[in-house]
């Protein structure tokens, strides 16, 4: 079995990777850290990164935190329930340079507790990309690098969860996906893998460390780049659907907000500028318009 004290242990470690691998890649910014105590139960550290070579905005937070789910999340859960743990490292990174891609990562596990021993618990996460402009190259190779990691574990899971990450990373007032996703994944258990506690556990932590070399090598594949003014303005318009997503659909946002989550933590991923054109049109034949007919579900990147 599988503890809840070793679970957050392993995410607090790997989030220090994560912030020391991220400070090399940028090679100017540091990351600034807050530790915060949630009122109810548990805490976590908030660690964020700003105006560097690279990364314009960049947060890496971990949080543990527990206590009594309130009745619209209970509802929503389909649970009677009352006491919940929740462990976790999330991950956005908000690039300063137009060719580089923004990215997510979130692995976590959640349990609740009614003290009858009647304990449900399971793992999710997953990691998606939201390119500016998307290279076909990088889908690849970031699609298949997910691959190989799923693969380790089980071959299904890397069709399957990428299935759901089309579905989840999809912006139903637009009608497009969030960016070329990745794999998404939710209440992971020995019933609904056949795995053990240890091996989801282990795929968890898997997923969690493939983020840094993959972002690392499509950082030093675009960083080189030039680009325009122009660039950024379809930086900035590319960033406003970032934010819609996150505000009008993100699970996390929500449950941060109604179990009265730390706000700075929460609202984290938002990027420090976003542009909203209104009925913008791209150019015929140009990167722009080729971007956005790509922002679809069901793309075979690999």
């Amino acid at each position: 079995m599988v503890t809840k004290d070793e679970i957050a242990e392993a995410y607090r470690q790997i989030q220090d990777e994560i912030c020391a691998g991220l400070e090399l890649a940028d090679g100017e910014s540091k990351f600034e850290e807050e530790v915060w105590t949630r009122e109810g139960g548990g805490g976590g550290r908030t660690r964020v990164i700003q105006n560097g070579n690279v990364i314009e905005k960049g947060g890496v937070n971990f949080s543990a935190v527990e206590g009594d789910l309130p009745e619209n999340i209970k509802k929503a859960f389909g649970v009677h329930e009352n006491h919940f743990f929740a462990t976790g490292v999330s991950i956005v990174i908000h690039p300063d340079h137009p060719w580089i891609p923004i990215i997510h990562m979130n692995i976590r596990y959640f349990e609740m507790s009614s003290g009858s021993g009647n304990d449900l618990r399971w793992f999710g996460g997953g990691i998606d990309l939201t390119p500016h402009y998307v290279i076909d190259e990088d889908a690849h190779f970031f699609h298949k690098e997910l691959k190989e990691t799923c693969d380790r574990f089980n071959k299904d899971f890397y069709s399957k969860f990428k299935r759901l990450a089309d579905d989840y990373f999809f912006i139903k007032h637009r009608e497009e996906t969030r960016g070329v996703g990745g794999i998404f994944y939710d209440r992971l258990n020995p019933e609904s893998t056949g795995m053990e506690w240890r091996d989801i556990f282990e795929f968890s932590k898997a997923v969690g460390r493939t983020f840094l070399p993959v972002y690392k090598e499509l950082i030093e594949r675009n960083r080189n780049k030039s680009y325009t003014s122009e660039h950024k303005k379809w930086q900035y318009q590319r960033r406003s659907r970032y934010v819609e997503f996150n505000l009008v659909y993100d699970a996390g946002t929500k449950f941060g907000l109604e179990t009265n989550g730390r706000i700075e933590s929460i609202l984290m991923s938002l990027p420090p500028q976003a542009n909203w054109v209104y009925d913008y049109k791209p150019e015929p034949g140009s990167e722009e318009q080729k971007t956005l007919s790509l922002l679809k579900k069901g793309i075979n990147w690999i």
